[in-house]
């Protein structure tokens, strides 16, 4: 973000994330009243650019440990977007997360993250890890 300042009016420039376009946005500010938003080429860039200004906001993406998988990470996103200043927060808070397999797609991994009223969800199906045969030395079974 940067600012311009012209009088009492103030311009912020912002690139929006709120579809694949990333438009240059500037919204003009004047004694804390938002006064207009330029560049946008759809809806959400204007909304976007107000909610930007006012409170900003990210969904976080990241994986967390799971025990008796098929792998060791399991991907997971908050099902909502999060104040900007919490997400290393957020992050923090997962690294301590351990899931437990099977889990399935949507499945709810933190309810309310730091109180947020936002969930951290699963974002893929992850099964068990199967068991190596008995006697198999761990190879799996089949043809060599």
């Amino acid at each position: 973000m940067s600012v311009e300042r012209r009088g009492e009016r103030e311009t912020y420039s912002y690139l929006c994330i709120g579809c694949p376009l990333g438009c240059r946005l500037e919204l003009d500010e004047s004694q804390g009243e938002l006064l207009e938003v330029r560049g946008n080429s759809c809806k959400k860039g204007e909304e976007f650019a107000r909610q930007e200004h006012v409170d900003p906001r990210r969904v976080v993406t990241t994986t967390v440990a799971i025990t008796d998988a098929l792998w060791p990470r399991l991907p997971v996103k908050t099902d909502g977007a999060v104040p900007k200043a919490l997400v290393a927060e957020v992050c923090r808070a997962l690294r301590a997360v351990r899931a437990h397999a099977p889990v399935a797609l949507g499945e709810v991994i933190v309810a309310d993250v730091l109180g947020t009223g936002v969930d951290v969800v699963a974002t893929r199906d992850l099964p068990p890890r199967k068991e190596a045969p008995v006697g198999g030395g761990g190879r799996p079974p089949g043809p060599v």
